[in-house]
C-alpha cells in the first residue's frame, strides 16, 4: 500500500477509534445503568413501603414533642430523611434535624402539592411525597428522601475504570502508531541513511534488500539504481583513466622513434659531414615520410578523442545507398595494385540510410589500410557492401558464414576480407583498443587508431563491428548499418 494512502487511512482510524471506543462504552455503561437503575428502583419502593406503614398513622400530623416520633426516627437511620407536613405546610418533624430547629415553619404550599404521589427519581436521591387521611379528610403530607449511595459508589467506581480504560486505549493506539511508524518510515529510512552512508565512503553494500511496493520502496529501488549507475560510471572513469593513460603512454613512444630520427637526419642534413645530391634526397624523403606518419598519429589521436568525448552523434544525412557505397568502395585499386595485391569489389545494396558519409568514408579508408597492409603480395582481398535483402557473396570463407549470417540480421555489411596470415585469438578480441596492433604494423606506418576510430564512428551510427579469423583462410572485418531513414536515437 502507498503510503499517502496507508497515512490517510491510519489517520481516519486513528480519528475514528476513540469515538468508537466511547460509543461501546456508553453502551456497556448504558446497559449497566439500566439493569442497576431497575434493582435499585425496587429496593427503594420495598424500602418505601416499609416506611409508609409507619407514616400512614394519622396521629403523627399534629404538633407535639420530638420524643413522639422515636420509631420513625428509628426507621430513618442513615441517611433517609423523612418529613411530615400538615396539609397547610407546616413542618412538623425532619429526621435531619437533631433539635427542634426548623420545626413549625412553613413551607410554600404549592411546592408541598407538587409531585404528590408519585416516586421520583433524582441524580443523587429518591423521593416520595404521600398524602395521609382520616376518615377522607387530608390530615397530613409526609415526604420520604432515600440516598442513592450505590449508585454515587457505582459512578465513581464507573469513572475510574473508564478513564483507566479511555487512558489504556489511548496509550495502546499510540503505541501502534508509534510501532507502524518505525516500521513503516523510521527503519526503512534509517537502513537507507546508512547504506548511503557506507555508499557515500566506499564501503560494500549487500544489494539484496527486500524492501516494501510503497513510497519508501521506490526510493530504495531508486538507491540501487542510483548506486549501479554511478558505480558504472565509476568504472567507466577508471576505464577511461586507464585508457588514456595507456595512449599517452604508447604516443610518447611513438613519437619518440621517429623524433630521434627526424633530429639525427636534419643534423645530418644541416651541420653533419658533406652529403651527395642522393643522400640528401633521402635524408628529406626519410625526414617527409616520419613528418607525414606524426601528422597522421596526432590527427587520428584528435579525432579519437573526439569520437570517445563526443555526447551526441554528428550530423546525419540522408543517401541513397547504392550511390553511397558505389562511391565509398572506389579507388583501392591503386593501392591493391602497388602492394600486388588482387582487389575484388561488390555492391548489392538497394536501401537509403541516414548516416555521415565522411565518417563512413573513414571507416572504410582505416579497415582497408589495415587489409592492405596485411595482405601479401599475390594474394586476394574483397571489399563489398550488401544489403539485408542480397544473398552473401560466395567468396565468403566457409567458417565464417553461419555466425556472419546471424551478425547480419536486419541490416546491411560493409565486408572487408583478406588472405593473410591469422590473427591470434587473444589479439582479436583487444583488436580494437587503441594502440593494439599485430607484428610490427606501427614500423609499416600505422598509428594504432584506425580499428578503434572506425568501431567508434560504426557504434554513433548504432551499428556494430566484427572480427573473425582462420587458420588457412584469412580475416573479415564487418561492418554491421541500420538499414531505413530513421536517425540513431542512441
Amino acid at each position: 500500500m502507498k503510503i499517502k494512502n496507508w497515512l490517510a487511512l491510519s489517520y481516519l482510524i486513528v480519528l475514528l477509534l476513540p469515538f468508537a471506543a466511547v460509543y461501546g462504552l456508553y453502551i456497556s455503561i448504558s446497559h449497566f445503568e439500566r439493569q442497576q437503575d431497575f434493582r435499585e428502583f425496587v429496593e427503594a419502593r420495598q424500602q418505601m413501603e416499609e416506611l409508609e406503614t409507619i407514616l400512614q398513622d394519622e396521629k403523627l400530623y399534629h404538633i407535639q414533642p420530638r420524643e413522639n416520633y422515636q420509631e420513625i426516627e428509628k426507621a430513618a437511620s442513615g441517611s433517609i430523611r423523612i418529613t411530615l407536613y400538615r396539609p397547610d405546610g407546616v413542618t412538623l418533624y425532619s429526621s435531619w434535624n437533631d433539635s427542634y430547629a426548623g420545626r413549625l415553619l412553613q413551607v410554600d404550599t404549592s411546592r408541598l402539592y407538587s409531585g404528590l404521589n408519585d416516586l421520583s427519581k433524582h441524580a443523587r436521591t429518591y423521593s416520595l411525597k404521600q398524602t395521609v387521611f382520616h376518615d377522607r379528610e387530608l390530615t397530613g403530607i409526609y415526604e420520604i428522601t432515600l440516598p442513592r449511595d450505590v449508585w454515587m459508589d457505582g459512578v465513581n467506581n464507573r469513572t475510574i475504570v473508564v478513564g483507566g480504560i479511555l487512558i489504556l486505549f489511548i496509550a495502546l493506539v499510540y503505541g501502534t502508531v508509534i510501532w507502524v511508524l518505525h516500521r513503516k518510515l523510521t527503519r526503512p529510512l534509517g537502513q537507507l541513511r546508512g547504506k548511503m552512508t557506507k555508499f557515500a565512503k566506499g564501503e560494500p553494500l549487500n544489494d539484496h534488500w527486500s524492501h516494501s511496493r510503497d513510497e519508501i520502496g521506490e526510493l530504495i529501488a531508486h538507491f540501487y539504481q542510483m548506486k549501479k549507475q554511478i558505480e558504472r560510471t565509476r568504472q567507466e572513469l577508471v576505464q577511461q583513466q586507464q585508457e588514456k593513460q595507456f595512449i599517452v603512454a604508447a604516443l610518447s613512444h611513438d613519437l619518440k622513434t621517429p623524433l630521434t630520427v627526424i633530429q639525427a637526419y636534419s643534423e645530418s642534413l644541416w651541420g653533419g659531414r658533406l652529403l651527395s645530391e642522393e643522400e640528401r634526397q633521402e635524408y628529406a624523403g626519410i625526414l617527409f615520410n616520419k613528418i607525414a606518419y606524426m601528422k597522421q598519429l596526432l590527427h587520428d589521436l584528435s579525432l579519437y578523442t573526439a569520437l570517445q568525448s563526443e555526447e551526441k552523434e554528428s550530423e546525419q544525412v540522408k543517401v541513397d545507398g547504392e550511390e553511397l557505397f558505389d562511391m565509398l568502395l572506389n579507388g583501392y585499386e591503386e593501392p591493391c595494385s602497388q602492394n600486388k595485391i588482387k582487389l575484388h569489389t561488390e555492391v548489392c545494396v538497394r536501401n537509403t540510410y541516414c548516416l555521415n558519409p565522411e565518417q563512413i568514408m573513414r571507416v572504410v579508408d582505416n579497415v582497408m589500410a589495415n587489409s592492405i597492409r596485411h595482405t601479401p603480395p599475390g594474394k586476394n582481398l574483397w571489399l563489398a557492401a550488401v544489403s539485408s535483402d542480397c544473398l552473401m557473396p560466395e567468396w565468403v570463407f566457409g567458417p565464417f558464414r553461419r555466425e556472419l549470417d546471424s551478425f547480419r540480421s536486419g541490416g546491411t555489411l560493409l565486408l572487408i576480407q583478406n588472405e593473410g596470415e591469422v590473427i591470434p585469438e587473444n589479439l582479436q578480441k583487444r583488436i580494437f583498443l587503441p594502440f593494439v596492433q599485430e607484428g610490427d604494423a606501427r614500423s609499416n606506418g600505422s598509428s594504432g587508431l584506425g580499428l578503434s576510430i572506425a568501431k567508434k564512428i560504426i557504434e554513433q551510427h548504432g551499428g556494430k563491428i566484427g572480427l573473425w579469423s582462420e587458420d588457412g583462410y584469412g580475416t573479415l572485418i564487418a561492418c554491421w548499418l541500420r538499414e531505413g531513414e530513421h536517425m540513431d536515437e542512441t
